[in-house]
């Protein structure tokens, strides 16, 4: 019998929220309507083509522009959906924004997005280069409620 795998998340522990203000700056917003368009940080984008470079600058700012994030670790991703929207557009986002951070964790030890994702957590010292190739960048992904 086939089973599905579904999605691979990793689930924040169950903790009761705080409130933490969030700056606007520090937030880059990722939205799809029901047509699966997309809005990307109030610019509508025909395709995602020119997401994972837009992430990487947003989350790294390499010349601290006051439009962008403050820091790495303040940075956060926001993807919200309407209903309606189908579920190929919505992978797709997501899939988008990890490969921009696969892409910036790669860089900082160098090695490309796909060689860091098959880094064995298993063995020490591949485990040392993943974790400082993500100290200071958390992949911060905020997934909303469809409209």
């Amino acid at each position: 019998m086939a089973r599905d795998k579904g999605l691979l998340l990793q689930l924040p522990p169950n903790v009761p929220p705080t409130e933490t203000p969030i700056k606007e700056r520090n937030l880059f917003t990722i939205r799809i309507n029901s047509n699966n368009e997309f809005l990307i940080e109030g610019q509508r984008q025909a395709d995602l083509t020119a997401i994972v470079e837009q992430i990487k600058a947003f989350v790294l700012n390499p010349t601290a522009d006051k439009s962008l994030a403050e820091a790495p670790d303040k940075a956060i991703i926001s993807l919200k959906a309407q209903r309606g929207t189908k579920y190929a557009a919505f992978i797709a986002s997501l899939d988008h924004i990890k490969e921009a951070y696969y892409q910036i964790y790669g860089a900082k030890i160098g090695m490309s997005s796909d060689e860091f994702r098959q880094l064995d957590r298993d063995n020490a010292q591949q485990n040392a280069r993943y974790l400082l190739a993500r100290a200071g960048v958390p992949m911060n992904i905020s997934i909303a409620e469809p409209d």
